[in-house]
């Protein structure tokens, strides 16, 4: 069972940046394609961003392809995404997942595994 821990969320004015971080306590995750999701009050689920266990290739919701960007570290032990000109509609619960597949995803279904989730609050 993968657990999946992420980190770096808060609170960040309007314009602001954060940096999220999703890692596995005592393994790598190149071996697993890696997605972000989030989460605003009373709306769905959303794809974030992906990338794929050769971080070869990556992808991103529209609504944040040039604000937000997804990477690995060289050691494959964590996953940023990075976001920056933070807006009000950011505001929700980001959640680190992973699927054993080396290639992008983007529906729930293809989900094996999830974090707990982290709350990144900009205020109005």
């Amino acid at each position: 069972q993968l657990q999946l821990v992420e980190s770096g969320g808060g609170l960040v004015q309007p314009g602001g940046s954060l940096r999220l971080s999703c890692a596995a306590s005592g393994v790598t995750l190149d071996r697993y394609a890696i997605a972000w999701y989030r989460q605003a009050p009373g709306r769905e689920r959303e794809v974030v961003s992906c990338i794929s266990s050769t971080t070869s290739s990556t992808t991103s919701a529209d609504s944040v392809k040039v604000r937000f960007t997804i990477s690995r570290d060289s050691a494959k032990t964590t996953v940023y995404l990075q976001k920056n000109n933070l807006k009000t509609k950011d505001n929700a619960c980001y959640y680190c997942t992973a699927r054993s597949t080396s290639f992008p995803y983007r529906n729930l279904y293809e989900i094996d595994f999830w974090g707990k989730g982290i709350q990144v609050t900009v205020p109005s």
